[in-house]
């Protein structure tokens, strides 16, 4: 194990295998793809087969499940979880603490703000002030 690898067991009794983002050193899991151009802070954790988008940011703490997508420009502030499947769209941004359930969609430039819950599959897009609209 190298030192920009951190081996974590899964609740089933196998090792997943991360990897440190070299912008933010947040952990990485083998099969996520993150564009070079987006922080991940130290401490946040993104799932295999996540996408992250350039000049994304995902902050200390937050966890990107499985298959989720964060778009270009996209911000996930600390401590919040983006569900498997989920997708945020591009220059949007979820609060902190924030819950964005499995297969929520997040629209582009949707404002989410911090302790917000988005159920799964619920489709979101949000005024400039971050009130949220009928979809």
């Amino acid at each position: 194990m190298g030192k920009n690898y951190v081996d974590i067991e899964d609740g089933k009794g196998g090792t997943l295998r991360y990897r440190k983002h070299a912008n933010g050193r947040g952990l990485i899991a083998n099969g996520a793809k993150v564009h070079p151009q987006a922080v991940v802070e130290a401490g946040a954790y993104v799932e295999p087969g996540a996408k992250i988008g350039a000049g994304a940011r995902v902050a200390r703490g937050a966890w990107i499940e499985p298959d989720a997508i964060v778009g270009v420009n996209a911000r996930i502030d600390a401590h919040a979880h983006i569900g498997q499947g989920a997708m945020v769209g591009d220059g949007a941004s979820v609060g902190v603490r924030t819950d964005v359930g499995p297969g929520a969609r997040i629209a582009r430039g949707a404002r989410i703000g911090d302790d917000e819950t988005v159920g799964a599959g619920m489709a979101i897009d949000t005024d400039r002030k971050g009130l949220w609209l009928a979809a």
